[in-house]
């Protein structure tokens, strides 16, 4: 899996996508305790309160963002994952802060499930308009969907790996042409 960061806190939403690792079969976020735990460790932790709601929610967005960042990767993008974007974001309840350089920040204003997510919410939202976003994409390995940042000078980078999803990718089509080839 690539390990090279995301630029600024687009790195926040790549680690947190990758909470979830499907191929090992593990979640950091298995608990509201380990949610509170994740989100103070990145300083994004602005509610008082973590409990089960908050979880669902930040889950919920997770899995929301792996299926924008596979669109992001040459997918389609499910109308259901804008509209749960769309409610993430309202729940989260942003508005507009200037800092001591007047410039423009996003900063959560509200309380609840959707405060937790709020950080994460202005970053995607910080990165569509930076033009960073588009680079943040999932492996579309079905066993994998890890999120990584596309370096490539082209934006043509498609696994999170080349040496193993990508690998495993081509030994797969070589296969599949080999096996059609022995039909004919």
């Amino acid at each position: 899996m690539s390990t090279e960061a995301a630029p600024g806190q687009l790195e926040r939403v790549r680690e947190f996508v990758n909470t979830l690792d499907l191929d090992a079969g593990s979640d950091e976020l298995g608990s509201p305790d380990a949610l509170a735990s994740w989100l103070e460790q990145r300083d994004l932790l602005v509610a008082d309160v973590v409990g089960e709601r908050e979880l669902k929610r930040a889950v919920e967005l997770r899995e929301t963002l792996r299926r924008l960042l596979l669109a992001n990767n040459g997918g389609a993008v499910d109308p259901r994952s804008i509209r749960s974007l769309d409610r993430a974001a309202a729940d989260a309840t942003l508005s507009v802060r200037f800092d001591v350089d007047a410039g423009p920040a996003l900063s959560v204003a509200g309380s609840g499930a959707g405060a937790v997510i709020g950080p994460l919410i202005a970053i995607v939202y910080e990165a569509m308009v930076a033009g960073t976003w588009s680079r943040l994409k999932a492996c579309p390995a079905d066993a994998c969907h890890w999120a990584f940042y596309d370096h490539s000078k082209n934006r043509s980078g498609t696994w999170c790996t080349m040496r193993v999803c990508g690998n495993r990718a081509k030994v797969r089509a070589y296969r599949e042409r080999r096996a059609a080839k022995s039909k004919l």
